[in-house]
C-alpha cells in the first residue's frame, strides 16, 4: 500500500484527543502500530476510518447539544441580568426622587421653625 499522508495526518489529529471509548482507543493503537511497523493494509485503513467516523460523529453531536444547552442557559442569564439592571435603574430613580422630597421636607421644616 502506498504511503497515505492524509491517513497519517488524520491519525496524528485523532491522537491529540483524550479518548475514553474503548473501541476508538483500540483502533487508534492498532493503526499507530500498523503505521510504525509498516504492516498497514486496506482492511485496517477502512476499519480505522469507520471507527473514527462512528466516534467523532457521536462526539460532534454531543458537543453541539452541549453548546445549545449552554447557549440557552446564557440567554436566561442575560435576561436575568437585563431585568436586574432595569430594576436597579428604577430603584436608583426612586432613591433620587425620595431624596429630593426629603430634602425639600427638611427645607420646609426649617422654614417653619
Amino acid at each position: 500500500m502506498p504511503f497515505d499522508y492524509a491517513l497519517l495526518e488524520l491519525v496524528k489529529r485523532v491522537g491529540t484527543f483524550h479518548i475514553t471509548d474503548r473501541a476508538m482507543k483500540r483502533a487508534q493503537r492498532e493503526i499507530e502500530t500498523a503505521i510504525s511497523t509498516g504492516v498497514l493494509d486496506d482492511g485496517m485503513r477502512t476499519a480505522y476510518l469507520h471507527e473514527v467516523r462512528r466516534y467523532f460523529v457521536g462526539f460532534d453531536r454531543e458537543a453541539r447539544a452541549q453548546l445549545r444547552d449552554v447557549d440557552r442557559r446564557l440567554d436566561r442569564v442575560n435576561q436575568v441580568q437585563f431585568n436586574l439592571t432595569a430594576e436597579r435603574a428604577v430603584a436608583v430613580k426612586r432613591i433620587e426622587g425620595t431624596g429630593d422630597v426629603l430634602e425639600a421636607l427638611s427645607g420646609a421644616e426649617e422654614g417653619s421653625a
